[in-house]
């Protein structure tokens, strides 16, 4: 990974950084699902869109929600505003959501009626997104592209729908591994060029989501979870994409050490149960950490958020770290509330 010239964007100076590091400068701030339903203004671009996907797919909407955030705080990061989900409906799952109830599939237990033909072009729309925001966000804010990780989008691919356990998936994999090895190795591809275009459009960072890496452990974890994500890294560096990517193996039950050193992530983003220091411990002075505020502190505000806000920022004093939540803000969220985050994260209070 190269970043050169030095980056004026505090988001990707945190990459830059080399020892000893500066105990001075409060961390760069972004959180996930910081575009959404907490935001009224959200509400209003969504009604206009007239459904979700309506507004993932509609260039100049999807941009006007991803600048949201961004406009009312002043994060230092933006992130693509899309769904993990779009690249099964790119390669031919019937895909729509429920109101109230979120994303419905066509249930799948194979690939055979996947195909990588025409999968780009379907996603063409979230390039243009890309591209328009890389010429109308503010000079120090970072660019976030994004993917699920092949185990996630599986999951629901194979279910029709989220699962508690993700047991549908885990199901097809025990009984039928060259089928669901299938499913994943086109995931794998589709993946890579889909991350490769964003980049191309003018993504600054890569996230990959793994949001349902507690549901597998041992050599489970490392065939479904370990690998293809190590194999869309890899097929990046071998396209050429050399910008940061975080990897978000939400709640995994695995060293962490281990897990970034087989995927050659250049950050690890922790949910809210991961214990920071321990996990820097394990990963060592150079990886990026990126977290792991709980979402319900942000909800409840007040001494609960200082006392947990002034917790982290102890614990990551003088480390490589990206202050952000342990996952997405959830819709309850005072706005209020995020605005008195930024102040304590930035020392503003």
């Amino acid at each position: 990974m190269s970043l050169t010239p030095p980056s004026s964007k505090p988001f990707l100076q945190v990459f830059e950084k080399q020892p000893p590091y500066e105990n001075s400068s409060p961390p760069p701030i972004w959180l996930m699902r910081q575009a959404g339903r907490y935001l009224s203004e959200y509400q209003a671009t969504r009604a206009q869109a007239g459904g979700f996907l309506d507004l993932c797919y509609t260039p100049e909407l999807a941009e006007e929600v991803t600048l949201q955030p961004i406009r009312r705080y002043g994060f230092d990061a933006a992130i693509l505003f899309a769904d993990i989900l779009l690249i099964p409906q790119a390669l031919g799952q019937e895909l729509w959501f429920e109101t109230g109830e979120g994303p419905r599939l066509a249930p799948i237990s194979n690939a055979d009626d996947l195909s990588l033909h025409g999968a780009q072009a379907h996603l063409a729309p979230i390039s243009v997104t890309v591209k328009r925001l890389s010429q109308s966000l503010p000079p120090h804010v970072a660019l976030i592209g994004f993917a699920g990780a092949p185990w996630t989008v599986a999951s629901y691919m194979v279910a029709g729908r989220g699962t508690p356990d993700q047991a549908p998936a885990r199901d097809l994999a025990r009984r039928d591994g060259v089928a669901f090895q299938s499913i994943i190795d086109i995931l794998v591809v589709a993946t890579i060029d889909y991350l490769a275009a964003q980049v191309e459009a003018g993504a600054e960072v890569l996230q990959i989501f793994e949001s349902w890496a507690a549901s597998l452990q041992g050599d489970d974890f490392e065939r479904w979870c370990v690998a293809p994500v190590a194999a869309i890294i890899a097929g990046l560096r071998t396209k050429g994409v050399d910008v940061p990517i975080i990897a978000f193996p939400r709640a995994a039950k695995a060293h962490m050490g281990d897990y970034c050193a087989a995927v050659k992530c250049d950050a690890l983003s922790l949910d809210t149960s991961a214990d920071i220091e321990a996990i820097r411990a394990e990963t060592g002075p150079e990886m990026v950490l990126q977290g792991n505020l709980d979402p319900r502190a942000l909800v409840e505000g007040g001494e609960r958020l200082e006392h947990e806000v002034a917790a982290i920022l102890q614990k990551t004093r003088g480390t490589k770290h990206i202050f952000n939540l342990g996952h997405g803000i959830v819709p309850q969220t005072p706005p209020e509330h995020v605005a008195r985050l930024i102040e304590l994260v930035r020392g503003e209070n």
